[in-house]
């Protein structure tokens, strides 16, 4: 077994701000970028988010392929988590650069843009991923280095999403993306350099070749039946949390008409995984990673459907109820990505070759389709109710696109955070790796 340093941990840790802000401010701000500033109609900015998301769904099993198949098999990871980490914070930032007028020219520049940066994201984000299941052999170091990764992220996450709606607002127009652009590529380029240059060193404790052709080991991935239900359970969640990342803003302007509270809103979701990650941590070594999983998944859904009382007007309980939320998703952040490395170790330990790359691109791509499938699919609810595009303008909006709003943040992504519960329930792998482990005690 490979116990880890606190150094490792922590320079591990580091790339969570690069991955946790790009994770974060696109599903944010792009939205209302394109309908609130651009005067892109909701369902087409929907797509436009949606996209370059899906490309990465094809593209991150490939990124992996490559990463696998690197001529550096002692530093195989790094240099990639280098380079495109350096692009991916130039292409973030040239997406807002570009014409404002008219919409067609706008939407197109963002949809390039957007494209170059979820390419160059893959080539950052699968060997970042990867690393967990090659630097450490021990089932419960892998939760504990995935712990210190997921409060740096949820801390990216947290000062990420506070300030980038705060810039936007401040500033006000096409000058205040701007500056919050240029604030994100900053923290994307510290996360990059903070990952690549803390890792450096660190022994590899999985060195299998990668083999067999790419489709071919692709797959084999895909017939595996806890990677499948894994990444199914975690896939629904994510296209939840994208419609609630996605819908908060228009919560604030729409529904309880105070821009600030989006804010507040997503303070409030964000900061209990800062603290509570430890202890969530805690209980998965007390019940496992997957039962941790379905405790959280439940805390989770039920904070989302007390969404619901946002439709009062009342910033309160709405706030209350993100709170929840929020306890709930630290734990459906940590123990997939806890897991992940299991599922990909034990891939290479049963079968000798080295797909641990392309399971982790696998992995990437569905979480990036299901972040990208929420603001599509709240894009299309706002459609369905009636809600009005604008371009710089506020418009008021009806009754039924204020409960589409919602509906878009509560009870859809409660309903698919319930329904991803069934198949989890059959992932089997965590219960034979606790008993391995107990036994080599």
């Amino acid at each position: 077994m490979t116990a880890l340093s606190r150094r490792t941990r922590a320079g591990y840790a580091l790339g969570g701000i690069a991955s946790g802000t790009y994770g974060t401010v696109p599903g944010l701000i792009l939205m209302p970028f394109l309908t609130d500033l651009l005067g892109v109609e909701a369902a087409i900015a929907g797509m436009i988010v949606f996209a370059p998301k899906a490309w990465d769904f094809l593209l991150n099993p490939i990124a992996g392929r490559i990463s696998d198949r690197s001529r550096h098999p002692r530093d195989r990871r790094r240099p990639f988590i280098l380079r495109a980490g350096i692009l991916l914070a130039l292409a973030f930032l040239a997406m807002f650069f570009g014409p404002t007028a008219p919409p067609v020219a706008a939407a197109l520049w963002v949809l390039v843009l957007f494209l170059a940066s979820a390419t160059v994201y893959a080539f950052f984000q699968v060997p970042y991923l990867a690393m967990s299941a090659e630097i450490t052999d021990d089932y419960a170091e892998r939760t504990r280095l995935v712990t210190w990764r997921v409060i740096v992220f949820t801390l990216a996450i947290l000062v990420s999403g506070a300030t980038a709606p705060a810039l936007v607002g401040a500033l006000g127009g096409i000058a205040g993306y701007r500056v919050m652009a240029a604030t994100m590529a900053v923290l994307i380029l510290v996360g990059a350099f903070g990952v690549w240059w803390g890792t450096r060193r660190v022994p590899l404790t999985r060195t299998e070749d990668a083999g067999g052709q790419l489709f071919g080991q692709l797959a084999i991935v895909l017939r595996d039946r806890d990677a499948r239900t894994l990444i199914v359970s975690f896939v629904l969640q994510a296209v939840g949390i994208g419609m609630v990342l996605g819908g908060v803003v228009y919560v604030a302007r729409h529904v309880v008409h105070d821009p600030s509270v989006a804010t507040l809103a997503f303070i409030c979701f964000v900061a209990p995984a800062v603290v509570l990650t430890p202890l969530w941590s805690a209980l998965g070594r007390r019940i496992g990673k997957k039962s941790g999983f379905a405790v959280a998944t439940v805390v989770m859904t039920a904070g989302l459907l007390a969404l619901l009382t946002a439709r009062s007007g009342d910033a309160t309980p709405m706030l209350i109820a993100a709170g929840v939320v929020g306890i709930g998703y630290a734990g459906a952040q940590l123990f997939p990505l806890a897991m992940l490395p299991d599922l990909a170790a034990e891939d290479a330990r049963r079968s000798g070759t080295n797909r641990i790359g392309m399971i982790s691109g696998v992995w990437s791509g569905f979480e990036l389709l299901g972040y990208a499938l929420g603001p599509a699919a709240l894009g299309l609810v706002l459609s369905i109710g009636g809600y009005v595009a604008s371009a710089g303008v506020e418009m008021p909006q009806s009754d039924s696109a204020q409960w589409a709003i919602v509906l878009g943040v509560s009870v859809i992504p409660a309903a698919l955070c319930a329904i991803s519960l069934v198949p989890l329930s059959r992932y089997r792998l965590d219960a034979r790796l606790r008993s391995a482990t107990v036994r080599g005690r």
